[in-house]
């Protein structure tokens, strides 16, 4: 008997990219996602086969954001971008699906190849509130088809 295809949609937040690695991103209007390479215009673009294109769910997001005000009273806001992912999602909690996964987001098309990462010492997250949220629920995906996505774009997932 053959396994069903689970779908489920989920909104974009935040499209970031950076200029810099190990820097914050900055929010842009529309990302450009290239095969082997990951969103054009990224400082990360092309530098990791696994780790093309980053992911985290803007709940995650939000939850930092509450434990870094009540570790540093009076502390600004995390946003996204501040964990330095390249797509901030809303509606999916995105490191509870499998690797695999396939994420269409606008005319582009992603695979999720890994669930987490090793959060480097000098981690401007992890020295304000004590810990990051991406070793464990970050999301990282492979470019398999190329296009673009915006805020409006609609996205959804499917678990092959």
């Amino acid at each position: 008997m053959a396994s069903a295809t689970r779908e489920g949609g989920f909104e974009i937040v935040s499209l970031n990219i950076s200029e810099k690695t190990g820097t914050r991103k900055r929010p842009i209007p529309r990302a450009r996602f290239a095969v082997g390479r990951g969103v054009e215009g990224d400082a990360h673009a092309g530098v990791l086969e696994d780790r093309q294109v980053s992911l985290l769910a803007i709940e995650e997001i939000e939850e930092a954001s509450a434990a870094c005000a009540k570790a540093s009273p009076g502390a600004t806001a995390l946003a996204p971008g501040d964990f330095a992912e390249n797509v901030t999602t809303r509606g999916v909690a995105l490191h509870e699906l499998p690797l695999n996964t396939r994420l269409y987001l606008g005319t582009a098309e992603l695979e999720i190849s890994r669930i987490g990462k090793e959060c480097h010492a000098a981690c401007e997250i992890r020295r304000l509130i004590g810990d990051c949220v991406m070793p464990s629920r970050g999301v990282f995906a492979r470019v398999v088809r190329g296009g673009e996505a915006g805020i409006a774009d609609r996205c959804r997932y499917s678990l092959r």
